[in-house]
């Protein structure tokens, strides 16, 4: 299987009047959404489930973008389920990591309860019936569906796939050339000898620069600010050396899991209590590939580190590709695009003939589905976080947002956990609904926009802040961001505390 096919032995369809009914309805069959379907059917047996995918495949972000040289930005030894041992590179492709969750997915039989190009235009939940009803639309037809569920379990990710976020700068009308966001890479564009500009200076900047730079005539980095990067070897020495002792692949996957993590935590850390020696180490790794005048130049973040996402650079690609003279990287701010290119704040006019804006995504708070709670439109940014994934006020519905300094998928392991214990916690009290609420002592407790800006904070969450959900002063109330903390934490919760209403 390639792992981009659709899978065989779909789902049974309906349409028209009928209303199909499940326990449960996950929204999305991304890395998320995949990984709650084991959970689910592994640790609630019986429990009746649907998952709900607008794309025509699994996938999510590694099935929607086509851009050259995409991969993964942290390990896949975290990055891969729990349950199911990485055997590949640290670092993987985007067509490595849909064969890894195509394995998943036939390995459990999970096909079966997948439906694909069905997107969700609203989610209403009945109090009276203790329901939620969700209509979705075949993509491929037309054809609305309607189903109806007890609990949805939101895996749909946090940014809108159908266009990434470009901002408006003056003259990009006058352009003559191709302007092309990497969230919607045409298959066609042919950089081949071409001059290009990759506006931006994130992961998805860093793995497309290099991916390109050997096939055009030259590329150019136009970053308005440096940020931080990890550059190293794509393979992980403990794991070659157990490989080397003939170990069983699920010790080295647990094992190098554990060693990988034990190494992060240490790093999160560092990044706070002695930022400048953190900063200093990473500077050094850009240093072994490219002069100190260009690192200090161009390489040399204004902020601490871990302040946003730091990539891991496989083998210090684009720094060879700067090196080699494939690739060159300019700092500097865009006074407005001309007929030929750029023209810069300095004065200087970068010439291009296909400009590529790797600027970052929009957030989508819960999809971009229309909430009703009761018959009244639901607003996110009303509520209460609980610990990230859920939320004061809205019943039988959890959340799934990972972690921005760890891999996503640990926390999807982790609520897969937390989701299906409370499924069977209300099973067992004879519960149909759950909602989370403030308690007395959270009365007046100060509410804060969901993640501090002075501890993360990239773009896309600072221009979509106002949509999402407010956090408090307590660790209830907060989306902590940090896995050495939860994953000793969220087993313990306990589910019959105060903050917990059965009904």
């Amino acid at each position: 299987m390639t792992g981009t096919e659709t899978l065989t032995k779909p789902a049974p369809q309906t349409a028209g009047g009928k209303v199909e009914h499940f326990d449960t309805l996950i929204v999305g069959a991304g890395i998320s959404g995949v990984g709650a379907a084991y959970h689910l059917q592994e640790q609630c047996p019986g429990t009746s489930f649907v998952v709900l995918e607008t794309l025509e495949s699994f996938g999510g972000t590694w099935l929607m973008h086509k851009y050259p040289g995409i991969r993964s930005d942290s390990d896949l030894f975290t990055f891969g389920y729990r349950f199911k041992p990485w055997t590949g590179a640290p670092i993987a492709s985007a067509q490595e990591i849909l064969t890894y969750m195509g394995e998943v997915i036939d390995e459990n039989d999970l096909a079966r309860h997948i439906r694909y190009k069905h997107k969700i235009s609203s989610a209403r939940w009945s109090s009276k019936d203790n329901l939620w009803t969700i209509e979705a639309t075949r993509t491929d037809t037309g054809e609305v569906f309607h189903f109806t569920a007890n609990f949805l379990w939101m895996c749909q990710g946090y940014y809108r796939h159908s266009e990434g976020y470009t901002p408006e700068w003056p003259g990009m009308d006058k352009f003559k050339g191709k302007i092309i966001h990497p969230q919607t890479w045409p298959e066609d564009l042919d950089y081949k000898g071409k001059n290009v500009i990759v506006i931006g200076s994130g992961a998805t900047a860093a793995t497309l620069v290099p991916a390109i730079a050997g096939e055009t005539k030259h590329v150019t980095l136009l970053q308005r600010s440096p940020t931080y990067f990890i550059p190293g070897r794509n393979e992980n020495e403990l794991t070659e050396q157990l490989r080397a002792l003939k170990i069983d692949e699920a010790w080295i996957h647990e094992i190098t899991r554990r060693k990988v993590l034990a190494d992060q935590a240490e790093f999160t850390r560092r990044s706070f209590e002695e930022p400048d020696v953190v900063k200093q180490e990473l500077l050094a790794g850009v240093a072994m590939f490219l002069p100190q005048e260009v690192v200090d130049e161009h390489f040399t973040p204004k902020y601490r580190p871990w302040r946003q996402r730091i990539a891991f650079v496989p083998d210090g690609d684009i720094f060879q590709a700067a090196a080699a003279g494939q690739a060159s990287v300019v700092t500097d701010e865009i006074e407005t695009f001309t007929e030929k290119g750029i023209l810069l704040k300095s004065g200087k006019e970068l010439e291009a003939d296909i400009i590529i804006t790797a600027t970052g995504f929009n957030l989508s708070v819960l999809g971009d589905i229309k909430f009703e709670l009761d018959g009244k439109p639901l607003n996110f940014a009303d509520t209460v976080t609980y610990r990230g994934m859920m939320f004061t006020g809205i019943p039988n519905m959890v959340w799934v947002f990972g972690y921005f300094r760890a891999s996503w998928t640990l926390r999807v392991d982790l609520l897969g956990d937390f989701v299906c214990r409370l499924l069977n916690h209300m099973k067992e009290k004879g519960a149909k609904r759950v909602t989370v609420k403030l308690r007395p002592e959270d009365k007046d407790m100060k509410l804060m926009p969901w993640i501090d800006p002075e501890n993360f904070n990239p773009g896309y969450l600072m221009r979509g802040m106002h949509l999402l959900p407010k956090r408090g002063d307590k660790p209830e109330w907060q989306h902590t961001q940090d896995y050495w903390v939860e994953k000793e934490e969220l087993p313990e919760i306990n589910l019959d505390a105060a903050e917990f209403v059965y009904e």
